[in-house]
Order: structure tokens, then sequence, then C-alpha cells
């Protein structure tokens, strides 16, 4: 490693770290993907405004790096940046993406996934990925949730936070009020549900409203939907977590909406 690499201490590499905390990223409006898979992706997108990579890793990704700017840095200081227990010496800083409720709406959208109060970083990738898959048009984190921009958030969406509009919406009154003025239908999901979801009209446009994975949705939030839907089971599972619902619920509205 030459001399010109940027050990943790310096400026850039120590604006850097400050990308691994949530005031950080809000304040800086950036943040850090890790590894060529989410590079890849942030660079298509066109967000990437620093690469920082050791010298052992511009070789390797070599073909993904060969014409974007970097900065060498330090095994050490890759280290720092990483939270991974592995780290493979490539990171990015990215500007987070600009996106208003607003300008998603008014794209006429059909469907959408709201994850509402959902605290666990991999839980939020897990469905931001389940609905890019599944051809939603956005996804919105309601309420008290975890930022999408999180590290472990990230790589649970496996790159697909960057391929299609994610927001947070902290106020649910408020975000729901909109998608009914838009013309979506609003469907909520619980056992308790009084719509088996095989009877449930899913041609028109539709939000689905997930709850925490641990506490699912309040029975408040829930009354407020247009719908409350409950997926029947055959076995004994008494439930399933929120990314099989999801995956399940958002299926079945893209065959419905022949969006698969």
């Amino acid at each position: 490693m030459g001399p010109e690499a940027l050990t943790e201490r310096s400026d850039r590499v120590a604006a850097a770290l400050k990308l691994h905390r949530t005031a950080g990223r809000r304040r800086a409006a950036r943040f850090l993907a890790e590894g060529p898979n989410l590079v890849e992706a942030a660079l298509r997108r066109g967000l990437v405004s620093d690469v920082l990579v050791t010298e052992s890793a511009r070789a390797r990704f070599a073909e993904l790096l060969a014409d974007v700017p970097l900065h060498v840095i330090t095994d050490k200081a890759a280290k720092a940046l990483s939270d991974t227990v592995t780290p493979v010496g490539l990171v990015a800083v990215c500007r987070v993406p600009e996106v208003e409720l607003a300008d998603v709406l008014q794209a006429g959208p059909r469907l959408v996934l709201i994850a509402v109060e959902t605290s666990e970083p991999g839980n939020a990738g897990t469905l931001i990925r389940i609905a890019d898959a599944m051809g939603a048009d956005a996804v919105v984190l309601a309420g008290d949730s975890v930022d999408p921009y999180n590290g472990k958030c990230l790589r649970a969406s496996a790159g697909s936070i960057f391929a299609l509009p994610v927001l947070e919406a902290p106020e649910l009154p408020a975000l729901m009020a909109a998608l009914r003025q838009a013309g979506l239908t609003i469907l909520a999901t619980g056992l308790d549900g009084e719509l088996p979801l095989p009877e449930a009209d899913l041609t028109a446009p539709t939000a689905w409203m997930f709850g925490s994975e641990a506490h699912g949705l309040s029975h408040d939030v829930a009354s407020h939907a247009d719908a409350r839907v409950r997926i029947p089971m055959r076995g004994g599972a008494e439930s399933l977590n929120v990314a099989a619902a999801a995956a399940i619920c958002l299926y079945q509205s893209a065959l419905a909406q022949q969006l698969g």
C-alpha cells in the first residue's frame, strides 16, 4: 500500500465514518454503500459522489471501477468504514435520492407497500426487495421506522433500494389520506382480518400495509384501512413472518393487475 493511501484519520474518511449514524446521514444527505453489488447499483442510479477502495479491492474490482474516480484507503480505514464482519475494501459515499410522495402519487401508482413501525433493518430491506420483485411502484416506511439507508437494510434489499422509490412518512394519517386521494385502496393485513385474501378485489390500485415483525399492525391503524385481509392457512402454523405475508399479498396483486 503506497503512502498516498488515506487513513481513518484523513478528512475524507472521517467524514464518511459519520455516515454510520442516522443523524450523520440525515445531516449530510449521504449514505454508505459497501461491496460490489451495492456500489454497482448506486453507480447505475448516478448516486455515487465518492468511492473509497483499498489497493487490493481496486485490483479485484478493476472492471467495475474502470471509469470511476476513486480514493485509495488503507486496510485499517476500510475496516473502520465497514459494518460487516469481513470487509471487502470497497465503499461508496452516495447521495440520498430526492423522492417526494407527491411525485410518486402523481405518476399514478398501482401497487404500493407500506411498512408500518418497522424497526428491524433486515426486515425493511427484505420488504423493499419483495416490492421490487413484484413490480411495486414504491415503498413507504411509515411511522417510527428504521432509516432505509442503514447498512443492514441496504444489504437486505440486495440493491432493490436503488430500483424503486423508497420514502419515509412519519405521519401515517396524512399518508393514508394522500393515498386515498390518489385513488388507491388501502388494505391492512392481520390474522383477524375479515376478508380472506382470495376474495379481495386486487385489480384496482392498491396500497398494502404491513406491521412490524414483533407486534403486527395495531387495531387502531388497521381499522383505518379500507379492508382488513387475512391469508388463509391450511397448516398448523399460527402466523407468517412479515416478509412471507408481504410476498404472498404482493404476488396476488401482481397477478391481478397483470404486472408479472
